[in-house]
């Protein structure tokens, strides 16, 4: 199992992993560990990520990036209606009122939501996962926004303001309106970015030119950073409010802060340095890397909420950003409450008690919508269903559980009702609805639990002060649960996403398909290149030349079929073109193969024959290591060398009567197959070990002398002669301490 920690910025995204060593951020198939936040599409797929980066020029009114801040926005939400103007891409109206894309893909005019790109490059994001860890993803977290944030205020901002800044100054210049040409907006937006990211390092006046930028027209233009500051003014004013707002909420001073560290693309802007290292009196830390340090806290947070990883003991508490009311109405009464103030803990869950007569419904907000980023604050309306009153008439008691779960998603988890049963004769009483509410408060939250007990311990010890008093009557209560109708406002619908989950299936289907196809293709262009430097290079002498001009002829013409005819072809044409040009091809690659190989071969095969010559030799000379052969078998190993020598020399005469354009007279596979033959029928017979040699159990007390063939000597025992040839046991040293005897080969 892996868990992976996703940081989904505005223009790029970081991946990371926690592994056994640590965490670490992953790259992706281009061997970049930053990918681009961007998808494209085109008429037969979709690209995501580095690939569709490089589409954003020449697609892009197809090409989808920046798509991150209209996120549960709808389509007439004030800040989607101005951001249109800055966008190359189309915006449309979902039937939800929700913010689509207008594209084209596969050649029909489609509208996708923000929620379906942004799946697009998750799904690009986990496959970059699961190809670093060769393992599916078990756990993710994704980054969102701080407690303290400003939505307008970020890398993309600043951005903003060099391109406006460049469109009226070229307007003024060279007469032209840049934002009325997606495309050399495109390009003015990729080299501002550039231009802000030099400024950072530079304080002198630094350049801005663009060869054929509108009408084959090349602009330039030039800035410093003084400047730039000076026009970013009323961004870097919004710096310290966030910071005010963070500190304010975590209820700490200044000078409680230890360290500040910095991290984000925009904090190495040094304006942006400047203004938060003052509202601290400290210096900033940047020992983090600045693109990559919310991804690996990402991991870190994923591998401490997952069960597969053990991690140090490090306490990290989720909070309710934004703080959550509950307002019902019902004929008996009208009201509102909060729920879950700013900051409080999450996960967390309470129980809320109404008294009803018949169904109610609920419908829960953020109290404060001025702090929201969008302009709804409605979260959802939830109906209980199945209320009645109790069986006397009164209102019978609703218990209802609200909770913010560990994504900080709210949600009316469950509902019960308490229904109060009487009593039969000579039954004894059952617990009051007070021990009831501490079963509830124990399974949703121990430290309520524990509260409402000691509560309890502390009257039952004032109670022992006091005369017992007469027993209250006690009912017996049953708990119902009660279905509950949830209307989440702006959720997708259940056959929504089952449909979106669909089309995304296809869609991965129709990418693989067309990446298949592309191969196909490319291996077809890659062959025509690579043989035809060949056959005027290494090839050139294993092809007659009257065969070497018509491959070249039907190179040529399948090159110009690649980029006529053959430019938009099935998978299956272009397999079947590779193959008939391999058809005259292969045989001369494998003639070069066959004399590039064939004298490694014969050398192998010479040098079985001379050790096994070798061998027979020193046999027939009698020498000790090979005395313990059999005769017969040796003669066998000697019939085989020779044949072998036979058949080596055979070959290599025919061979070098050949002409190179001719087929080889052996080839290399008869050649290994001779070697393999050889070594079968010699090596178990040559390798045979020497037979071992018993020695008597009588001789083995007494044994000082020789053994298996070792020439005596004159040497007495404990002599330096004998003692340092170690062909004997050392003497006892004393009686009864006899050292162990050692069998000599």
């Amino acid at each position: 199992m892996s868990v992976v920690g996703i940081d989904v910025g505005f223009q790029s995204c970081y991946v990371a992993v926690a592994r056994a060593g640590g965490i670490e951020t992953v790259a992706n198939e281009y061997s970049d560990r930053s990918t681009p936040a961007c998808v494209s599409f085109g008429p037969r797929n979709r690209s995501v990520g580095a690939a569709a980066k490089g589409q954003v020029v020449t697609n892009c009114k197809n090409t989808v990036q920046g798509f991150k801040r209209f996120h549960g926005r709808a389509f007439l939400d004030p800040y989607v209606q101005s951001a249109k103007s800055s966008l190359v891409y189309d915006l449309a109206q979902m039937p939800s009122g929700m913010t689509g894309i207008k594209v084209m893909y596969m050649e029909e005019e489609k509208v996708f939501s923000i929620e379906q790109v942004t799946a697009m490059l998750l799904t690009k994001l986990k496959e970059t996962a699961e190809t670093a860890m060769k393992k599916p993803v078990a756990d993710c977290v994704i980054s969102m926004l701080a407690s303290a944030f400003d939505a307008e205020l970020g890398g993309k901002d600043f951005d903003e303001v060099l391109v406006n800044h460049f469109c009226e100054e070229f307007g003024k210049k060279y007469k032209l309106d840049v934002k009325t040409k997606p495309r050399a907006l495109v390009r003015l937006y990729q080299e501002c970015e550039k231009l802000k990211k030099l400024m950072s390092a530079n304080s002198s006046d630094l350049p801005l030119n663009i060869e054929c930028f509108m009408n084959d027209i090349d602009v330039t233009g030039k800035l410093n950073r003084g400047h730039f500051e000076e026009m970013c003014a009323g961004l870097l004013a919004k710096v310290e409010a966030p910071l005010h707002s963070v500190m304010e909420q975590a209820k700490l001073k200044k000078e409680d802060i230890y360290a500040v560290e910095i991290v984000g693309g925009a904090s190495r802007i040094p304006a942006v340095k400047e203004r938060v290292s003052k509202f601290f009196g400290k210096e900033l830390s940047t020992t983090l890397n600045a693109d990559e340090a919310v991804a690996r806290g990402c991991a870190l947070q994923c591998a401490i909420l997952s069960p597969a990883f053990k991690v140090r003991e490090f306490s990290i508490t989720d909070v309710v950003h934004y703080p959550i009311s509950l307002k019902w109405n019902s004929a008996a009464e009208e009201g509102d409450c909060e729920v879950f103030p700013r900051n409080h803990a999450a996960p967390f869950s309470k129980v809320l008690t109404f008294y009803r007569r018949e169904p109610f419904s609920l419908e829960a907000y953020y109290n404060n919508p001025k702090e929201l980023p969008y302009p709804d604050p409605t979260i959802g309306q939830f109906i209980v269903q199945k209320v009645v009153p109790q069986a006397n008439g009164e209102s019978s008691k609703v218990k209802v559980k609200v909770r913010v779960n560990v994504h900080g998603v709210f949600s009316v988890s469950s509902a019960s009702l308490v229904e109060l049963l009487k009593p039969n004769e000579g039954e004894e009483p059952m617990e009051t609805d007070s021990c009831v509410c501490v079963c509830l408060y124990w399974l949703i939250n121990v430290y309520m639990c524990v509260c409402f007990l000691s509560q309890t311990s502390e009257d039952g010890k004032q109670e022992k002060n006091h005369a017992p008093s007469a027993k209250k009557p006690k009912v017996k209560t049953k708990t119902v649960e009660l279905p509950i109708e949830n209307s989440l406002h702006w959720q997708l619908t259940n056959d929504l996403v089952n449909l979106f989950m669909e089309n995304e299936g296809k869609m991965i289907m129709q990418d693989k398909l067309e990446k298949e196809r592309n191969d196909a293709k490319n291996n077809v262009e890659e062959y025509v290149y690579e043989m035809r430097d060949k056959l005027h290079g290494v090839l050139e002498k294993f092809v007659s030349e009257s065969d070497r001009d018509t491959f070249a002829l039907r190179l040529e013409d399948t090159e110009n079929w690649l980029y006529d005819d053959g430019e938009d072809q099935q998978k299956q044409v272009y397999i079947d073109k590779l193959a008939e040009l391999k058809k005259l091809g292969q045989p001369v690659q494998e003639r070069y193969i066959e004399a590039e190989e064939r004298p490694k071969a014969f050398d192998e095969l010479g040098r079985h024959i001379q050790q096994y010559m070798k061998i027979v030799e020193a046999y027939k000379t009698k020498e000790e290591q090979y005395e313990h052969l059999d005769e017969l078998e040796m003669l066998k190993v000697d019939k085989q060398v020779n044949d072998a020598m036979i058949w080596m020399n055979s070959k290599m005469n025919a061979q070098s009567k050949q002409n190179f354009t001719q087929e080889p007279a052996v080839k290399v596979q008869e050649i290994q197959a001779k070697t393999k033959e050889l070594y079968s029928a010699c090596n178990p017979i040559v390798s045979k070990p020497k037979p071992k040699v018993e020695i008597p159990k009588d001789e083995k007390e007494e044994q000082n002398g020789p053994i298996n063939g070792q020439e005596d000597t004159d040497a007495q025992p404990g002599s330096p002669e004998k003692g340092a040839a170690g062909s004997t046991v050392a003497p006892e040293s004393a009686e009864g301490n006899k050292m162990p005897e050692m069998d000599i080969d």
